[in-house]
């Protein structure tokens, strides 16, 4: 049986003969993590890609975040590592029912998350991050928007911008929403001290006791950066390792020992493997209208984030 240092060295090989650029989101393992290029967020994965000399990308990640890739490297081959890792929020918008609502909503400037799939973000005039969002939304010079797929960052969003009308449908992430209140209030009897960071996936019942809301970018940094001891990390359980890794003199627990992504869990480094080797993983087909008009959304987003 090989061990998981020799299928890391296996993988490094493989990638580097081959000219691969390996993507990995913050929630993959750490074994994962420690074989990637890059680490970090769906869109600034995204980025880093695009920047690459590599001609051959993987993500691990989920489908979504892969599709994003191949639209800003459209030269690129790009591959996802496990080709069951979907995303529940991203696939929940359904592609006619948001060509209904504009078509009702004529007045209304449509954002979307960039946890979409790449038909939605044709439709749609601006994608959002997380940690992009409020500054995209403030710069919309529309008052009026309509906000999918995520009711709980759109919340979150309506709160920190009064001066907007935003119009939400009812959809989010389901590892997120398992976090409670209730969850908060057993984690603070275990850690008194500890303080809370949120992502602003979670409920707002969750969201509004935070001691920091942020992406899981913004999450990591400010436990990393921060003089505090002690923290409960209210989002994907894969934070807490990592940052029990890269910061071993702190405390971190999770809020809720449910947060777990099984989409994101579903790559394996055998996965990765298998991928490098050409035997595993899917290629990311898009046909060249669809990468265009999913392109605009994404181009206004950086325009109005500039």
């Amino acid at each position: 049986m090989r061990t998981v240092r020799e299928i890391q060295d296996e993988i490094l090989r493989l990638k580097k003969e081959k000219n691969i650029c390996i993507l990995a989101h913050a929630y993959q393992s750490q074994e994962i993590l420690e074989v990637a290029d890059h680490v970090g967020d769906s869109f600034g994965l995204a980025q880093k890609a695009a920047k690459t000399d590599a001609p051959n990308v993987m993500m691990c990640g989920v489908r979504f975040m892969a599709e994003t890739v191949k639209i800003l490297s459209p030269e690129k081959n790009v591959y996802l590592a496990n080709p069951t890792a979907g995303c529940p929020m991203a696939e929940m918008m359904d592609y006619d029912l948001l060509v209904q609502m504009k078509e009702d909503m004529p007045d209304y400037t449509v954002a979307a998350y960039i946890n979409t799939t790449a038909e939605l973000k044709t439709i749609v005039d601006v994608c959002v991050t997380s940690s992009s969002a409020v500054k995209i939304i403030r710069n919309i010079e529309n008052d009026k928007i309509l906000f999918v797929p995520d009711c709980n960052l759109g919340a979150w969003l309506a709160e920190q911008l009064p001066e907007k009308h935003i119009e939400l449908v009812r959809g989010g992430c389901p590892t997120h929403l398992r976090m409670t209140k209730r969850d908060i209030d057993k984690a603070r009897a275990m850690l008194p001290d500890g303080l809370l960071l949120v992502h602003p996936e979670c409920h707002p019942t969750v969201v509004k006791e935070a001691d920091f809301v942020g992406s899981t970018t913004e999450i990591m940094a400010y436990a990393e950066k921060s003089e505090h001891k002690s923290f409960i990390i209210g989002t994907e359980n894969s934070i807490v390792e990592h940052l029990q890794f890269s910061c071993p003199d702190k405390t971190f627990i999770p809020l809720s020992k449910d947060c777990v992504c099984h989409n994101m869990k579903a790559t394996t480094l055998v996965d990765v493997l298998n991928c490098v080797n050409g035997v595993g993983g899917e290629k990311i087909e898009l046909d060249g209208d669809t990468i265009v008009k999913a392109r605009r959304s994404i181009d206004e987003m950086l325009r109005l984030g500039q």
